[in-house]
């Protein structure tokens, strides 16, 4: 089942990329575009030993979108697809949702949220959900198996559904700044009282542990990084139309891909000085191959001849001796005497049946 989750995760991303072009959380729209898609057909045509395998990787396919970092609409849509899927799946009795406890504070989070904001739609749906027993908290978010791949290959994530980056402005608030610059006015005041005790008319460059202009430069950078948010939005469109210099930067970026590929080959061309416990197993650099095949490896390890093969070649045997030396030799012929040795060896009658 898992050679079908690509496709699984792409009508996913089909349904909430259209629910997100509606800018709405309803979930009369949602369904509306559920109906469109029939996508409740998705669990037709399976197996009954199948059922409930599919069902499980459906459901954990959508629950990703339920949960950071994508941005509420997205995470509404989820939720809405998620109850959709688990009240539509032919499997019996119904697979559950699983949700790690680690998440359980993420969704806690997105309750609150939807109800400060009025979403009695998804609020109703996620109280729903939890009334009949829909999710399955687990400790880990996916199911852990014997012979599990170490490295798991992780889709990337959809960019449009992902929050944009708001922490700066959400921690740098007003009353952050207030509290700051009330605290930094009454560390200058009591640093003007000691010097004021100490009757000096000058104070210490010394004990200026924070800079005067503190607050307002907080303030000047958070506002200086939303704009840059703006601007790199503005440039990621122009970028979308803009399509024949995106060719030519594939080309540069190709060009100087093959310009350290061939000053790498040069570099490990080049073979080291071997050490002494190592000199035995020197290789030699072969220059003989083309410029086409500049990419391979200069070094080619040398195969030494065999035993046998260096033997003949030093070894020089003629007449009987070399007739005697390529015979076997029988174990009850070395325990006889010389004299022995001429003796024919004994002919035995072949059996016939």
């Amino acid at each position: 089942m898992e050679f079908c989750r690509k496709q699984v995760k792409s009508d996913c991303e089909e349904l909430l990329s259209r629910f997100q072009r509606t800018e709405s959380v309803r979930f009369e729209i949602f369904s509306k575009i559920w109906r469109e898609m029939k996508f409740s057909h998705i669990f037709y045509g399976t197996m009954t030993h199948e059922k409930r395998h599919f069902s499980r990787l459906v459901l954990d396919t959508a629950c990703v979108f339920f949960l950071p970092p994508f941005n509420f609409q997205i995470r509404v849509g989820g939720l809405y697809l998620l109850y959709s899927l688990y009240r539509s799946q032919t499997a019996s009795p119904l697979q559950q949702i699983r949700l790690a406890l680690k998440d359980w504070e993420d969704v806690q989070k997105f309750e609150k949220d939807a109800v400060d904001a009025q979403h009695l739609d998804a609020v109703y749906i996620l109280r729903q959900l939890m009334c009949i027993k829909a999710f399955h908290f687990t400790a880990m978010p996916s199911l852990l198996t014997f012979n599990k791949k170490r490295k798991v290959e992780r889709s990337a994530l959809c960019e449009k559904f992902v929050e944009r980056t708001s922490r700066p402005q959400e921690l740098i608030n007003i009353e952050l700044l207030e509290e700051l610059s009330n605290v930094h006015k009454l560390y200058e005041n009591l640093k003007n009282s000691v010097f004021a005790t100490a009757e000096q008319a000058h104070p210490d460059p010394s004990l200026n542990l924070i800079q005067k202009d503190f607050v307002p430069e907080i303030r000047g950078t958070v506002v200086d990084f939303y704009k840059w948010q703006q601007m790199t939005d503005c440039a990621g469109d122009g970028e979308a139309e803009d399509a024949g210099e995106g060719m030519s930067s594939q080309q540069e970026c190709s060009g100087r891909a093959e310009r350290l590929a061939s000053i790498k080959s040069k570099a490990y061309g080049q073979a080291a000085e071997a050490p002494k416990s190592r000199r035995h197993r020197q290789v030699e650099i072969d220059f003989s191959n083309n410029a086409g095949q500049s990419h391979m490896s200069g070094s080619v390890r040398m195969s030494r001849p065999s035993l046998k093969a260096r033997t003949s070649d030093s070894v020089d045997i003629s007449g009987d001796t070399w007739k005697d030396a390529t015979t076997p030799t029988l174990i009850s012929r070395l325990t006889t005497l010389n004299s022995a040795s001429d003796e024919k060896p004994k002919q035995y009658k072949r059996f016939k049946w």
